[in-house]
């Protein structure tokens, strides 16, 4: 296990089953796991050529959540004391529900994020997909409590937005990470995201005052995330005081 600081954001190349045990307690997580296996098989079987002057599609690169949900949950529980926030596919909401309500986590919702620029269906044969989900899930004690009212749980922000890195296949926006966070976490909130990826959600938290804990095994976008977290030090939030990156 291989770790590295840079200000508030501790960066852990690893595997996530590994880490949760020893990182100790969090505020919130805030996460994009790997994808149900259908997901993953639909991936392969599309083209790579676009029409829509989208970037080129690809297979995904890492093994799906189905394995190790169970597994996965049942230490997010003990580690998280806030928010658990999770993205899947609409058809693995049900899927999550199920593990999340035989932990000790309290389910809450399923929230939408609505992608107006989504892949569309290239053979014609049915409607393209149009959105992702989230789950929710309480961890805290006493009544949940977030930053956003009666809002209701519906996102929608371009996939491919001009700050979009692009080289992780399932990159979220640095905008709808951004609006999370001000809707489920606090300044100064620790936050953890066990599948990191490239590290957006890192990025957002170093531009919004939020401390961060990411894990990532896979050592190239590890080492992207390492980056795009320093340079996100370097182009903060003005409106947020910043610690020193080291």
């Amino acid at each position: 296990m291989h770790g590295h600081q840079i200000g508030d954001c501790t960066l852990l190349h690893a595997n996530s089953l590994d880490a949760l045990p020893i990182i100790g307690a969090v505020d919130h997580i805030v996460t994009d796991p790997p994808y149900e296996q259908r997901m993953h098989e639909a991936a392969k079987a599309v083209s790579n050529f676009r029409v829509d002057k989208g970037p080129e599609l690809r297979a995904i690169p890492f093994d799906s959540i189905d394995v190790i949900r169970a597994d996965f949950i049942n230490l997010a529980q003990k580690v998280c004391e806030g928010w658990f926030v999770g993205f899947c596919n609409l058809e693995g909401v049900g899927k999550w529900a199920d593990a999340i309500n035989t932990s000790e986590m309290k389910y809450k919702k399923a929230c939408v994020w609505v992608k107006p620029d989504a892949t569309p269906q290239f053979n014609g044969q049915c409607p393209a997909t149009g959105a992702e989900c989230f789950v929710t899930a309480w961890c805290g004690s006493g009544r949940s409590k977030w930053n956003a009212g009666g809002k209701r749980g519906i996102y929608t922000h371009l996939t491919n937005s001009k700050d979009r890195h692009g080289v992780h296949p399932t990159e979220k926006p640095l905008r709808l990470m951004k609006e999370l966070l001000a809707d489920f976490t606090n300044e100064g909130d620790l936050i953890c995201d066990p599948f990191m990826g490239s590290g957006t959600t890192g990025v957002a938290c170093a531009q919004m005052g939020r401390k961060f804990v990411g894990v990532e095994l896979n050592r190239n976008y590890f080492d992207i995330a390492v980056k795009r977290i320093g340079d996100a030090y370097k182009q903060p939030d003005f409106f947020v005081p910043q610690p020193v990156a080291i």
